[in-house]
């Protein structure tokens, strides 16, 4: 198969090199509109199966003059590319996949080009990051696995194996897009009803193994499709790991407005954004740099299977590859996109239209290939 990536940041480069490791995968391209980057990857990676272009995604025609060149497309530009991503496979016929983006409601956007998609016989399946992605997955395996669903709890968090002041948190994705999370109220169930909770709310205490406490807490979009998708729970919610006293430090910085998108204050007859001030300030501070960092995940469905009351846990815990210097976060982000992509292309998956990850991903199967990528995820079943 021929797959095409966009985007020669950390996930695409990161895809692409799962992508050239793959038996399946003939050609992989990849794109930027800054060429100089995807060559440089292209020449870090060293593949034969890899090629360098240069694409403007904000050219329809010039989008759709590199997409139609492959089977499969892997989009992991910012978010706010997806709907026109979509739209635009739709047009040259071909499958693709995303990163997700529930802010401002842009997976909602993709979804509603489901028969479209079915029309033009491909597959669009959106939201294939970590949370959303790996998540969603998961809670679908684990949901198909019962006779009856009534919980879904979610945790997830990227954070640095030894943190430093004041955040004690180092970014592995678009610092923008923490900042959205962090603003934009969360959306739960809670007794069977919808509703939202402000993010960095309802902090509680967490555990995994070769740390000390750490805590969770609200934020947007982690619910993603779930929702949609099993309209009927009774609870789901989504919490973002970090360690103790981070919501505290950043809701403080939200109650100021210092996060708040088209707000702006007068500065000596000038009108400043507070928010591109703040992260311009944040970059120093939470840059990664060459840190190990590690991705914390737990997934927990319950419902009832033959009667009895049963729940599913999944749980990973991933570090970063010092070997080949590759991020926790993307080895679990991009190879969870490379994966499902080559499930697209190798007709694993052969639905057509456009499907969130946990009714279309068949979860045993990508935590076999995942296991594969050195990311291991365990499941262990508790019945009462």
């Amino acid at each position: 198969m021929k797959v095409g990536v966009l985007g020669a940041g950390l996930m695409g480069k990161e895809a692409a090199r799962d992508l050239v490791a793959s038996d399946g995968v003939s050609d992989v391209g990849l794109a930027d509109i800054q060429f100089s980057l995807a060559e440089d990857v292209c020449n870090q990676i060293g593949s034969s199966k890899l090629k360098a272009y240069r694409v403007n995604a904000k050219d329809e025609e010039d989008l759709a003059a590199y997409m139609c060149q492959f089977d499969v497309i892997i989009n992991a530009l910012f978010y706010s590319f997806n709907e026109q991503v979509a739209k635009t496979a739709i047009k040259v016929g071909v499958s693709a996949v995303d990163l997700g983006g529930h802010i401002g409601n842009m997976t909602n956007a993709v979804l509603a080009l489901r028969e479209e998609a079915k029309a033009a016989g491909i597959t669009i399946i959106p939201d294939l990051g970590v949370a959303p992605g790996m998540i969603n997955i998961l809670s679908g395996y684990g949901a198909g696995k019962l006779d009856k669903l009534h919980t879904i709890k979610l945790y997830v968090g990227g954070i640095p194996v030894k943190p430093d002041p004041p955040l004690e948190y180092n970014h592995v994705f678009s610092m923008e897009g923490v900042l959205d999370h962090y603003t934009d109220p969360a959306l739960v169930i809670r007794n069977g009803l919808k509703q939202e909770v402000p993010s960095l709310s309802e902090v509680e205490s967490i555990y995994f193994n070769r740390f000390g406490p750490l805590e969770a807490f609200h934020t947007s979009g982690g619910t993603s499709t779930l929702s949609l998708t099993y309209p009927h729970l009774n609870t789901l919610e989504y919490k973002t790991i970090r360690y103790p006293g981070h919501a505290e430090k950043f809701k403080l910085l939200v109650d100021l407005n210092l996060t708040k998108k088209n707000y702006k204050v007068d500065v000596h007859g000038k009108q400043v954004s507070p928010r591109e001030v703040l992260l311009k300030v944040l970059k120093p501070i939470v840059d990664l740099k060459d840190k190990k960092d590690a991705v914390l995940l737990r997934v927990i469905v319950s419902g009832e299977k033959v009667g009895k009351k049963t729940t599913y846990q999944y749980e990973m815990t991933t570090f970063k590859d010092d070997k080949v210097n590759i991020t926790a976060m993307a080895r679990a982000t991009a190879n969870t996109i490379s994966v499902v992509a080559q499930m697209i292309g190798d007709k694993t998956i052969s639905q057509t239209g456009v499907y969130p990850p946990e009714q279309i991903v068949p979860g045993e199967k990508y935590m076999v290939e995942m296991k594969k990528r050195g990311v291991l995820i365990d499941e262990v079943q508790v019945s009462e």
